[in-house]
């Protein structure tokens, strides 16, 4: 597939997809939400990638939705019946978390700059964040007259707790890096032209251990927020049984064994 509103990359077991509408902040429409979710798509495929990283082109992380272009062709809603717009979000901005939904990867944001109203929700739905010092944040789906529609209320309590969430969502306030670093939503703020060196940095420590252990983590980690503890238990260990039928699992102890690097395969 070819990519107009994005850039598509792959390196030593690393996908990066970069919004690329720099002029509007990377506001999204349909066109670059399809190419999204379908970047998304291959590298959960692809047996060779390990780590997805998700970034912005220039100033901006993501400004949400293109304003503009929704007004220009109604998508904006108004007071359209209830009744024709029952579903329109699954096939547009939807698309993005539905494709997140099943990849066990870690995806990580280097968010290089704004990140507000959907666009926040956006970087919310990353396993890790860093932020460049440049990065500002905003739920601001109050000042547009909404509420947050791309699973902000979903994402958000998770990451920073309901209290703290409620008051972010409600006021739709604009708040910088070393805020979103006090409160516990980015992992880490660097400086602004470290911002790549360092999520690179992090996602060749996270690739180059077993792959099949990482994603199986990953699935426990999140499973586990559902569940009791007695079921949570139970999966580990089917996980586990799942981890020790593989290759990795001979390569690790014999590399510690050995005193080297172990060479994992994904098998």
């Amino acid at each position: 597939m070819s990519f107009e509103n994005i850039l598509y990359a792959k390196q030593d077991h690393v996908a990066i997809i970069t919004l690329n509408r720099a002029d509007n902040l990377n506001a999204f429409h349909d066109g670059m939400l399809g190419e999204w979710s379908a970047a998304i798509e291959d590298a959960k495929r692809d047996g060779d990638i390990r780590v997805v990283i998700i970034t912005g082109a220039g100033r901006g992380f993501c400004s949400g939705m293109d304003v503009k272009s929704a007004l220009k062709d109604g998508s904006t809603g108004g007071m359209t019946p209830i009744a024709q717009r029952r579903t329109p979000l699954r096939y547009s901005v939807h698309q993005v978390p539905l494709a997140l939904r099943n990849l066990e990867k870690p995806y990580i944001a280097a968010i290089n700059g704004a990140a507000v109203g959907a666009g926040m929700d956006m970087a919310s739905m990353a396993d890790i964040r860093i932020a460049s010092a440049q990065a500002r944040f905003g739920m601001t789906y109050v000042k547009m007259g909404l509420a947050p529609g791309d699973g902000g209320c979903y994402y958000l309590p998770r990451i920073v707790g309901m209290q703290r969430a409620l008051e972010l969502i409600w006021t739709g306030r604009i708040f910088d890096a070393e805020e979103a670093l006090a409160i516990g939503y980015v992992l880490k703020v660097v400086p602004h032209e470290r911002l790549m060196d360092a999520t690179l940095e992090l996602s060749a420590q996270i690739a180059e251990n077993a792959p099949i252990g990482v994603q199986l983590a990953k699935k426990l980690a999140y499973q586990a927020e559902l569940l009791d503890v007695t079921r949570a238990l139970d999966l580990s260990e089917t996980a586990l049984s799942i981890c020790r039928s593989t290759e990795d699992s001979l390569e690790g102890p014999m590399a510690f064994v050995e005193k080297r690097k172990p060479q994992f395969k994904g098998r």
